[in-house]
């Protein structure tokens, strides 16, 4: 055959199908490729397959990015929605608010993170306003202004993902929303570094009086959780560092005040952690108000109320960062009240993370809570699956054979055995007398296991907690076929058959509170406490690895050197 002849052949069997050849010619490669023509095989406009069962995932912060990057979106027509077009690491959002690290820095726009995933996954930048659980439809509303159009859409969903966050708790007092500053978002961040060097730049004018400098420059941070302590670090190293240097005379004005409803900050760590962070702060001239709540926020002062005595004091600000927790957004309040929830403060999840009241319906990060079933409500039943032979009562053995499931599908009983320090099972089947009975019955049963639910704890609204139950849940996405012919979870106590996974288990890593000066504070597993200059370096070190990508972790370690060799920036920009 000719060259000619072949060409002419190829090109019959590229005008009907899609067709991709590679030969080799004179030692050159010629590459032909050719799109159907016909409809039929043509892919639609939005990618999906006839076969696919569409995802909706609401949201783009931790738990939505980490369940997005763990799916195989080629089984499924994924749809994301979210107003925010990007992925932000907010554990360094402290950092963005004085310049030690810049805000873009932080920041993976979604579509480079989705473009790296097997399969076609859509993004729309809009907002969810309802979700109709009973017709399976979201609807959305973009907030890009001059639209030409509208704005608004609906996304019908086979299974919805709600991943939307939280917004801050301002516990309705007065004037918090009008004149604080939250530290929530990127855009959070990037207003409190402005307000911050305004304020520097106000307190230098030569009509402004000594008084009134002082009061420009008292920052105020109100809540002594991670957040709030970090950014008072942060705060205090950029004006001991660098501000001083630009601001001479505002050096002695300068005043840092942390206020704290609880007796110590830093509560949800170690006491040993909590005691250090307020002796540093003492040292450092951060002031620590402790037992003290806020009872209302105007622009020129913020008036507490000592818990302990009830004296109300108020005293003038020149900045105010309110981080005292979150709260639950509107839509998902809405939800909530849909679907018989409305009495609670967040979305109520099973173990598996899927809505209760509503089928098909997931909900990951900070909007949702996972309930925890007691062991207690199902004791009876379980003593029955164990009770082989309808004895009455257990061996030690049949025990044991249920075992493995009981702490599957109750976790609370292996926390309750580590507390209690218990090396193995068969402590629980100890008498009164101290002494092992062979066998023990149904009321012996539930004795033993009586105190296990004691140990069901909420989750805290962490990063760490959401990436895992996004990466959890894509998992399960992922071997949904599979696992409906060959189920993974524990035993069914109270019917027949297995639950097709394992629930959601999460755990802990550790946690970090950065307390300025290059020292950091970080509790560990195993009870490991760590505190000082080498801490500091371990947290650069995990904070630098778990970047979303490259692209941020090299923009974030060359961030840190340039605040090393140049200082931090304090253009108004």
């Amino acid at each position: 055959m000719t060259v000619a002849s072949f060409f002419k052949r190829a090109s019959r069997v590229l005008s009907s199908s899609n067709f991709l050849l590679l030969c080799t010619l004179s030692g050159g490669g010629v590459v032909a490729y050719s799109e159907s023509q016909t409809g039929a095989e043509r892919p639609s406009i939005d990618g999906s397959g006839p076969s696919k069962k569409k995802v909706v995932v609401l949201g783009t912060g931790w738990a939505a990015t980490s369940f997005l990057k763990d799916l195989d979106a080629s089984l499924y027509d994924v749809q994301v929605v979210s107003p925010r077009n990007y992925f932000a690491f907010t554990p360094l959002l402290p950092s963005v608010t004085c310049g030690t690290v810049e805000a873009r820095s932080i920041v993976e726009p979604v579509r480079n993170i989705i473009k790296k995933r097997k399969g076609e996954i859509n993004f729309w930048e809009a907002e969810c306003v309802k979700i109709d659980s009973s017709n399976k439809k979201v609807f959305c509303r973009s907030n890009i202004d001059n639209l030409v159009g509208s704005g608004e859409f609906s996304l019908d969903y086979d299974f919805l993902v709600v991943a939307v966050g939280a917004q801050v708790n301002t516990f309705n007092t007065p004037g918090v929303k009008e004149n604080c500053h939250f530290l929530k978002d990127v855009e959070d961040a990037q207003k409190i570094r402005l307000s911050v060097i305004d304020c520097f730049e106000k307190a230098v004018l030569p009509s402004i009086t000594d008084e009134e400098r002082r009061s420009i420059l008292h920052f105020v941070v109100v809540g002594g959780g991670p957040t709030g302590v970090e950014f008072a670090a942060e705060l205090h190293d950029y004006v001991l560092e660098d501000l001083i240097k630009l601001y001479p005379t505002a050096k002695d004005k300068v005043k840092i005040t942390l206020i704290q409803s609880g007796d110590h900050i830093l509560n949800m760590f170690d006491e040993r952690i909590s005691s250090f962070a307020e002796q540093k702060f003492t040292r450092d001239g951060i002031e620590v108000e402790t037992g003290c709540r806020v009872v209302g926020v105007n622009d020129k002062v913020i008036t507490m109320k000592a818990k302990s005595t009830g004296d109300i004091c108020s005293v003038p600000h020149g900045l105010v960062v309110w981080s005292t927790g979150i709260s639950t957004l509107p839509v998902i309040r809405d939800f909530m009240k849909e679907i018989g929830q409305a009495e609670r403060h967040v979305l109520a999840t099973n173990e598996w993370l899927r809505v209760k009241g509503c089928e098909e319906v997931y909900a990951i990060g900070d909007c949702s809570s996972i309930t925890q079933r007691k062991i207690m409500d199902d004791i009876t039943a379980i003593f029955e699956a164990a009770d082989k032979n309808k004895s009455g009562t257990l061996t030690i053995e049949e025990f044991q054979e249920v075992m493995d499931d009981i702490i599957l599908r109750y976790p609370q009983v292996e926390h309750y055995l580590k507390q209690k320090h218990l090396r193995d099972f068969s402590t629980l089947w100890k008498d009164l007398q101290g002494n092992e009975s062979k066998e023990i019955d149904v009321e012996a049963f539930k004795l033993a296991l009586s105190h296990a639910d004691s140990q069901v704890k909420s989750l805290p609204a962490t990063a760490q907690v959401a990436a895992q139950q996004g990466a959890y849940l894509a998992r399960c996405f992922n071997h949904r076929d599979h696992a409906e012919e060959h189920p993974e979870g524990p035993r069914r106590f109270s019917g027949s058959g297995h639950h097709k996974f394992v629930p959601f288990r999460y755990k802990h890593f550790g946690q970090f509170a950065p307390l300025g000066g290059e020292q950091a504070a970080a509790e560990l597993p195993g009870d490991w406490v760590s505190m000082g200059h080498s801490t500091q370096w371990l947290w650069y070190s995990v904070y630098a690895s778990k970047q979303v990508s490259w692209r941020t972790r090299v923009l974030v370690m060359s961030d840190w050197t340039r605040r090393f060799i140049f200082g931090r920036d304090s253009s108004g920009v």
